[in-house]
Formats: C-alpha cells, sequence, structure tokens
C-alpha cells in the first residue's frame, strides 16, 4: 500500500507540475490555485488511516472541522480514480481521497510573520474575536464524556521521549507537573461539568494560522483524536499564547489573551492557564526533539515550561481618574508591558446586566446599570476577580474609575492580605483634554458622555497622602516618570 500510494503521488505531481511538501502523515499537494492532502496509510498509536474506508471518513471530518473556521480554505473531498501510476483527480471508482483546499502564501502563517515582524497588534484582536465566538457557539461535551480530564498522561509521555534524546535529567519538571495536575484535578472535572470543554480546533499554534484579507484564519484543526480537540477552551487558547511568548512577543500573547476574556467573561478559567501553558511547551519541546534533537528550540520549550510551573509574585494595580483621562488606555499598555490581567468596570457591569461589551444599556446617570447599588456590585466583582487572578498567579489590573477611597481601600487591603506590591496609576489630565476624548470617542464599553464628566467631577477625591506613597501619576504614557515611579511600587511589598 504504501508503496502504491507513492508511485500515485509521484504521479500526479507530474502531471499537475505539483510541489509535494510531506509530513509523516500525509503529502500536500500544491497544483496551482489548490491544495490536496492526501493521507498516508499508516497505522499510529494515536491514528489510524491504513484502510481506504479510514482515509475517507478522516477527509471528512477534516472538512467538518475545518470549515468552522476556515470555510474559504477547505473546499471538499475529492476521490482520485484511475491507477497508482495514472491518477485522475474526480474519477470513480476512487482507489484514494483527497482534502482539497484553496492555496494560500505560506508566507503569511502566523509563526512566519511574527518572526519578521508582521504580526501587528490589531491581527490578535481580529483572532481573539474569533476563537471566542468559534468558542462560545460551540456545544459543550456530555459530562460523562470523560474529555478534558486526562491530560498528565501525554505530558508524561512527551517528557519520556525527550529523554529518549538526551540523559538530561527532567525529573523536577515532571514532580512540578505532577504536583500541578494533582491540585487541579477537581478543577477539570468542575470544567468539563460546568460545560466548558468542547470540540475545539486542537492545535491553535501560529504556524496553524493564516493571515487571509488581513483576518487570521485558523487551520488543520486536529480530525484523528476526538480526546485531543474535546478539550477545555482555556487549554485551546493556552497554546496560541505559549506560541507567542515563546517568540518572545509576550506583548501580544496578553493582548490576545485579554481581548478573548474580555469577550467570554472566563476568567475562572485562568486557574489552569499556567499548567496548560506548560503543558503545550512540553509537547512542542517533544516535538522539537524527534524532528532534531536536543535543539535551542527543545531547550527553549522546556524552559518556558518550568517558568509557568514556578510563576514569579503577581502584583496589583488598580486605576484611577476621571472619564476620558486614560485609563484603559494606561491599562492596555500595562497590560502588554507586564504580562497583566485586566478587569475592566464597563465590561464587567455590563456583562453583570447580560449585555456584550459594547452594547448600549441607555442607563442615565446614577440610575438603571449606574445606579449606585448596581455600582457596589460592579466593584464587589472586580473584586472578587482580583483575588481570584492573583490566587492563580497573574499580575492584574483593575480599570475602574476608583474616585472614592472607600472603593480604592479594599483592594488596597487584599494586596496586603496576600503580601503583594500594590499600586495606584493615576490618570491626570486637563479638562479640555477630557471632554474632547469623550467626543471624540468611538466603539468603547464606557457609556461616559459629557454630563458623566460634570457628574463625577462633583464625586472625585484626589488620593489621600498614606495612597499617594503606593502611586504612580500620568499625564501622559510616553513620560518615562511615572512608569519609574509605578516599577518602583511593584518590587515593594
Amino acid at each position: 500500500m504504501k508503496e502504491d500510494q507513492e508511485r500515485l503521488v509521484t504521479a500526479l505531481s507530474g502531471s499537475h507540475r505539483a510541489k509535494i511538501i510531506e509530513t509523516h502523515i500525509s503529502w500536500v499537494l500544491l497544483a496551482g490555485r489548490h491544495a490536496y492532502k492526501i493521507k498516508k496509510a499508516v497505522r499510529l498509536g494515536f491514528l489510524d488511516f491504513s484502510s481506504l474506508a479510514s482515509r475517507l471518513f478522516y477527509c471528512r471530518e477534516e472538512i467538518r472541522l475545518n470549515r468552522r473556521l476556515a470555510k474559504s480554505i477547505y473546499l471538499d473531498v475529492v476521490p482520485i480514480g484511475g491507477t497508482p501510476d495514472a491518477p485522475v483527480i474526480g474519477f470513480y471508482p476512487a482507489i484514494e481521497y483527497a482534502v482539497r483546499m484553496k492555496r494560500f502564501p505560506i508566507e503569511y502563517t502566523l509563526d512566519r510573520l511574527v518572526k519578521k515582524g508582521g504580526l501587528l497588534p490589531h491581527h490578535l484582536d481580529l483572532l481573539a474575536e474569533s476563537i471566542a465566538s468559534f468558542h462560545q457557539g460551540l456545544p459543550p461535551a456530555d459530562p460523562d464524556s470523560g474529555y478534558g480530564k486526562d491530560i498528565i498522561g501525554p505530558i508524561k509521555r512527551s517528557l519520556d521521549e525527550i529523554m529518549r534524546f538526551s540523559a538530561t535529567d527532567l525529573s523536577s519538571i515532571l514532580q512540578a507537573v505532577s504536583a500541578k495536575h494533582a491540585e487541579l484535578e477537581n478543577f477539570f472535572s468542575a470544567r468539563l461539568n460546568e460545560g466548558h470543554v468542547r470540540e475545539c480546533h486542537g492545535d491553535l499554534h501560529l504556524g496553524n494560522i493564516v493571515l487571509c484579507r488581513g483576518q487570521p484564519i485558523p487551520f488543520d484543526c486536529i480530525e484523528f483524536d476526538p480526546a485531543l480537540r474535546w478539550i477545555d477552551v482555556i487549554n485551546e487558547i493556552a497554546f496560541t499564547v505559549m506560541d507567542l511568548i515563546y517568540h518572545e512577543r509576550r506583548d501580544l500573547a496578553f493582548r490576545f489573551l485579554n481581548a478573548y476574556l474580555e469577550r467570554t467573561g472566563d476568567y475562572p478559567g485562568l486557574k489552569a492557564l499556567p499548567f496548560y501553558i506548560a503543558a503545550r511547551a512540553i509537547v512542542r519541546a517533544m516535538v522539537e526533539a524527534i524532528r532534531s534533537g536536543r535543539t535551542p528550540s527543545c531547550e527553549s520549550h522546556l524552559a518556558l515550561a518550568w517558568k509557568w510551573l514556578n510563576p514569579a509574585r503577581p502584583f496589583l494595580i488598580i486605576t484611577h481618574g476621571l472619564p476620558g483621562s486614560g485609563k484603559t488606555t494606561f491599562s492596555q499598555a500595562a497590560l502588554e508591558k507586564y504580562g497583566a490581567i485586566r478587569i475592566r468596570s464597563d465590561v464587567e457591569r455590563k456583562r453583570m446586566a447580560g449585555l456584550s461589551p459594547l452594547q448600549e444599556s441607555g442607563s442615565g446617570i446614577d440610575s438603571g446599570l449606574y445606579a449606585p447599588g448596581i455600582s457596589k456590585a460592579v466593584y464587589a466583582r472586580l473584586l472578587f476577580l482580583a483575588q481570584a487572578l492573583l490566587d492563580a498567579g497573574f499580575p492584574v489590573i483593575v480599570d475602574a474609575a476608583f474616585l472614592e477611597k472607600e472603593a480604592r481601600d479594599p483592594f488596597c487591603d487584599l494586596a496586603r492580605q496576600l503580601e503583594i506590591p500594590f499600586a495606584v496609576a493615576s490618570m491626570q489630565a486637563e479638562e479640555s483634554a477630557l471632554v474632547e476624548r469623550i467626543r471624540t470617542r468611538r466603539r468603547d464599553a464606557s457609556e461616559a458622555d459629557l454630563a458623566v464628566l460634570k457628574a463625577k467631577e462633583a464625586a472625585f477625591e484626589p488620593l489621600h497622602v498614606d495612597e499617594r506613597l503606593q502611586a504612580a501619576f500620568f499625564s501622559d504614557l510616553r513620560d518615562p516618570e511615572g512608569w519609574r515611579t509605578l516599577e518602583k511600587c511593584l518590587v515593594s511589598a
């Protein structure tokens, strides 16, 4: 069978003047405007393509799964008739099947773009929006399926495989992984029961996302093993986050992560994100080891895994300022700079009311969503989320007005209880700048208008003397003094 397939692929490449890309489980023929993917007749520990019927089934699965995100790329399954020496695409009886795809320039995959500086912040915003919408539209796994729970096995097997290529002792990583898994075992079960395990893409690294007409499009879902794609949605995005961090773009990693969370609200899932990032890094290290031995890339992935299994001490930043003072602009820059999770009062206020971030509530000053009782509930929600994220090991930025000391004190107290650094980023702006920013603001979760600005100015409480010791003042984010002061606050406890 192997020889017949090789003859067929060689004949097709000649008759269609096609370039062949070969992997350990498939051939891809690049012919004109199309690409044809033929699955190898192999039986491995994790897949079985040995029969023609199984290859047809998995070709159809590949189309079904990938058209969810890449409908413009994945076209159909085509039969290949004739003989191995004279094959004809599109004819029956079929001696083989292929997935037919629309070709795209390989240089536009995100792993290539990030290496040459062509991956831009707004690309990650678009990707986060796409993946969040995709995940939210998927049905959850049956709690009795057991999906999303057997996570430690593949990690251990990956570490065993790496050690085949080197005598380096990886017992410390294995011990850390095992301890973290034991700590999270009940959490994994809860996530399955709560509906967060879904039929995802399964392999969402940068090399499996291509930029087409400015839109990042994921392709090449895992079709051969349901357990590898029926996973926690946080496990899915962990691969993208890990890959961006590996490529030394932590700023883009946290931009993507925060944009995804702002859309989905799945902050509780971050409890497992460090574990998932480490797991994804270990698997990538294994792939590198199999491909080329203990290369620098393999070692870098292992180092990345170790770092996420042993995170640094987190910190807490809250903002302080009137509408239009630049709180969200600051928090966006800070989350990218420091690798932090941001929680926005404007977004959470609407989420609590069942609204999307950009949906108008029609509320007036001190009424509707902005009634005093609702505002207190929002700040309580922000405090709850901040503590959960800090407990998970993430630095946190709470983006809210915090105009009154009464609202700021619980967050300062939380940092003191956890013995972590705390800072207030106080945004300063002239009245004219506030008015101009509010007038020109577009597509933002904030509903503050000029009437709200006037009302908030009356409620504004400057920072007290003791608070100023833990504060950094920003009138212009390009001024390094504010950032220097902030970083001094973040290294003290």
